[in-house]
């Protein structure tokens, strides 16, 4: 009988602890759960903070380019033209008719492309031809500007225009890729021809770019992700989720490839 009384007694006292001590796992996992979900919410708006912040910046280094890019073309073809009418209306002779005739229509012409470029200046700044219109447009441009320089025989093969979806995100990060990739050859690969080719596959967006300028060693580049602002590429296709592929020979040239989820 005293055994009975003892078991009864144990039986009693363990049930008496698990039911103390299930409450108090309860309330540690309850409090641990909402510890980690907070923590969870609070880097995921850390994580929103940074990918926001970098847009900003990217955004502003599109529209610093672009207003770079325009006050080129003021000074390098809109001036030049001013200039030319200029002179030209400065050399009328108004007691030779015929020729003081020729020289009027001339400038005539001259103030005409003149208006001309300047209309397509103003697209430009109210950004009419950046990414609002699509990715496609938005590298027409880019091949626009590196086509007036003359100094690069260019080979396009740009797939994107007539493409109905957009990803205004990652439209201007891939904007300014590209921005940075032409910056990079113009500056540091001495090259004389350039090759863009673009289009979407299975939902990847694909854009390469080569040339064939003195190139470098790759292995160093991806080692320390610095240098010619790829430091600065990688960064901005890791937050597009996306992946780049650089090939380059010393005295033979670079191409970078770039694939990214779309859209």
């Amino acid at each position: 009988m005293q055994n009975e009384t003892t078991k009864i007694a144990i039986l009693v006292a363990i049930s008496t602890l698990v039911f103390l001590l299930v409450p108090m796992f309860l309330i540690l996992y309850i409090r641990s759960y909402n510890r980690h979900k907070k923590n969870h919410v609070l880097e995921k708006q850390n994580m929103q903070q940074k990918f926001e912040s970098e847009m900003l910046q990217t955004r502003v280094e599109v529209q610093d380019q672009t207003m770079q890019s325009i006050a080129t073309e003021l000074h390098d073809n809109v001036g030049q033209l001013l200039s030319l009418t200029t002179l030209t209306l400065n050399s009328v002779n108004l007691n030779d008719g015929e020729k003081a005739r020729k020289k009027i229509d001339n400038s005539l012409a001259l103030v005409n492309k003149s208006i001309k470029e300047l209309r397509e200046l103003a697209k430009l700044l109210h950004g009419e031809q950046l990414v609002e219109n699509g990715i496609g447009h938005a590298i027409d441009q880019e091949i626009n500007w590196l086509n007036k320089a003359g100094a690069y025989e260019l080979k396009i093969d740009n797939r994107l225009t007539d493409l109905q979806i957009t990803s205004p995100n990652k439209d201007l990060i891939l904007l300014r890729l590209l921005q940075e990739i032409i910056n990079n050859i113009i500056k540091h690969a001495q090259a004389t021809c350039i090759q863009i080719d673009s289009h979407l596959t299975n939902n990847i967006l694909h854009l390469r770019v080569a040339e064939n300028g003195i190139g470098f060693n790759p292995e160093e580049i991806k080692s320390k992700k610095s240098g010619m602002g790829l430091n600065s590429i990688y960064k901005r296709i890791e937050m597009i989720n996306g992946k780049l592929i650089l090939n380059s020979t010393p005295g033979e040239g670079t191409s970078i490839s770039i694939e990214v989820p779309y859209p």
